[in-house]
């Protein structure tokens, strides 16, 4: 995202620059899920394939990080 930033590379989108930053720097794979649908739509298997690792990572990852997390507590 930073060559992308430094070079001018953005795709073309609605983003204002300032939250092209933002996002950028906090929640890339928002900004990304954002470029995607502009550019090309929601039904994209792109799309679909962000948003289950956003949801995927948001709500943990899986049983590995799970169980990394209650042996971790029990010690």
């Amino acid at each position: 995202m930073v060559v992308y930033l430094v070079q001018g590379w953005f795709p073309a989108n609605t983003v204002p620059f300032w939250a092209d930053v933002v996002l950028g720097v906090f929640v890339p794979r928002i900004l990304i899920l954002i470029y995607i649908y502009q550019n090309m739509g929601y039904e994209n298997v792109w799309f679909a394939a962000h948003l289950l690792v956003l949801i995927l990572t948001y709500f943990g990852g899986g049983k590995g990080t799970h169980r990394r997390y209650r042996r971790k507590k029990e010690d």
